[in-house]
């Protein structure tokens, strides 16, 4: 295998994730076997505990693992479900390092950071790619040269040149140049320190990729190479684009591609670029245009909901339209939400944990239902639409969540069995790829392509489920279940997976959340659905 380590410089949050991204996507396009990994220098096992606010979106795995949002964006732009282990964090490798002092397993060792941590460091690396049955790795660290919690990483990276050889090991550092507007210049000397810092520690990158607002002047680039002693033809400009999608062939057209065939002696491939030229050519220039609301509670951090966003504008993609987000915190909707919900096309309910806002996320879904506005929950956005329809159409007063009111006479929604006896928080939910069996004849069906029924897979994040005791009511009541996790114990037919109204326009709402499964190549089959549904709510 071959690997390329991300490092950054300067300040945190400039997009780390977007570049490795699409540099495995300029490789993938050339025909390579590419897989990345996320180092994340935080004490965390993973990032399922943080709050949203703080760390944006919990991205799940195939295999259930709670990780950083950048390994959504891997997923999305490599067309590929990264292998577990592919997040690493501080608190696993020392887990892992102590777990073995314990158990004996260094003998009468001193357990130091060098070689003990950076040898399990490397051997997690390295056992991800070989998951992935990779040809190239690509690894991100996390955080910025400099941080006291990276440098038992970059150690670790460093060694690696001297493992595994010059050809085989490609260092990318990705850093900042301001733009002063009172002096009319860039400032260069940021980007400057950040190398200087990185050569400290033994590493000096082999590319040079720049942060900017705008597409840096040759002179500039010049300077950066100067100073940096890195040629100017290896230095490479990440400006500002419009949307994420345009960074792989923007970076393609500077020769990223050629410059990475030549530090790692791979033979020169002409890259198949299509996919992303389309979709830069839909969000420039779509035929249709669409206005959905998302009442959410985290809607002051968009990342919070990144997969949900990114996987509109891929179901935006699929319909030749721009889909426009309007932010609609849930908490504002427990007066009159009428007035929030006027001006859009469709209504999305994502998911989220905690009461705030509940009330006003089932306004939403009322106001869908009865005025026949296109909706798609998502998580908590279906339990919230159970309990809707259980208040006012079954005639269930006050009927709710265990997870809100314990004490609710009706409690349509309810703790899974299986987790009555967890004590913990970390990683002890309902969590990655769970069968979904569709009911043929549903609109669900139809969406999947499967309309006589069949099983599909999507991922799951939850602890609560709909209550079984209640589903015979609201099916007679006209709630349809078009999907379920077949083999259920003690469940009747199953846990319900989705449900659907079949006399509205589109009122879908499922348990899963099929936004990690998105991508620009092959949109989720519900958010192109939903996408499609508010088009044809728009025109009549």
């Amino acid at each position: 295998m071959k690997y390329i380590f991300v490092t950054g410089g300067v300040v945190s949050s400039l997009g780390k994730g977007v570049a490795t991204a699409s540099l495995g996507a300029l490789l993938r396009a050339r025909g390579y076997k590419v897989t990345a990994v996320k180092v994340d220098p935080y004490i965390n096992i993973d990032a399922g505990t943080m709050r949203p606010y703080e760390h944006g979106e919990v991205f799940v795995t195939a295999s259930g693992a709670e990780t950083d949002l950048d390994l959504g964006n891997y997923e999305r732009f490599l067309d590929l479900d990264v292998p577990e282990g592919s997040n690493l964090t501080t608190g696993q490798v020392y887990q892992e390092v102590i777990r073995r002092e314990r158990a004996g397993d260094y003998l009468s060792q001193t357990v130091q950071v060098i070689p003990h941590v950076t040898d399990e460091i490397k051997r997690r690396i390295r056992t991800a790619g070989e998951r992935a049955g990779a040809e190239i790795v690509i690894v991100e660290v996390g955080g910025t040269v400099g941080d006291m919690e990276s440098l038992p990483f970059l150690e670790a990276i460093r060694q690696f040149r001297f493992d595994e050889g010059e050809e085989n090991t490609l260092y990318l550092h990705l850093t900042l140049v301001p733009y002063l507007g009172t002096s009319n210049e860039f400032k260069t000397k940021p980007t400057q320190h950040s190398v200087a810092a990185l050569r400290s520690y033994g590493i000096s990158p082999d590319i040079v990729m720049v942060r900017s607002k705008e597409k840096l002047p040759e002179d500039i680039t010049k300077k950066i190479a100067l100073f940096t002693s890195v040629r100017s033809n290896r230095v490479f400009s990440s400006y500002d684009v419009p949307h994420v999608y345009e960074v792989p062939t923007a970076l393609e057209e500077q020769g990223l591609g050629k410059a990475v065939e030549e530090l790692l002696q791979l033979e020169p491939v002409l890259p198949n670029l299509s996919v992303w030229q389309k979709a830069v050519r839909v969000i420039r220039q779509p035929e249709h245009e669409v206005t959905i609301a998302l009442a959410g509670k985290y809607t002051a951090m968009p990342d919070a909901y990144l997969s949900l966003l990114e996987s509109l504008t891929h179901a935006g993609i699929a319909n030749d339209a721009r889909v426009n987000i309007k932010w609609v915190n849930a908490e504002d909707l427990e007066g009159e939400p009428q007035r929030y919900f006027e001006d859009v096309d469709g209504i999305l309910v994502p998911g989220g944990f905690g009461i705030r806002g509940i009330e006003g996320k089932i306004r939403a879904a009322e106001y869908a239902r009865l005025n026949r506005v296109p909706y798609l929950g998502i998580c908590l956005g279906m339990q919230i639409a159970v309990i809707e329809y259980a208040r006012h159409v079954v005639g269930l007063e006050a009927a709710n969540s265990a997870e809100f009111d314990p004490y609710a006479p009706h409690r349509v929604i309810d703790l899974m069995p299986e987790q009555l006896e967890v004590g913990g928080m970390g990683g002890t939910m309902r969590l990655g790829d769970w069968p979904m069996q569709l009911e043929a004849g549903t609109r669900m069906a139809e969406l999947y392509s499967v309309p006589q029924g069949g099983s599909v897979m999507e991922r799951h994040r939850h602890r609560y489920e709909v209550n079984p005791e209640y589903v015979p009511q609201l099916q007679q009541a006209g709630l349809t279940i078009s999907g379920v996790t077949p083999g259920m114990a003690g469940r009747g037919a199953g846990l319900v997976e989705s449900i659907e109204l079949k006399d509205h326009p589109f009122f879908v709402a499922m348990q899963a959340h099929p936004e990690f499964k998105s991508r620009p190549m092959r949109p989720s089959p519900p958010f192109a659905g939903f996408i499609r549904a508010a088009l044809d709510q728009q025109q009549q």
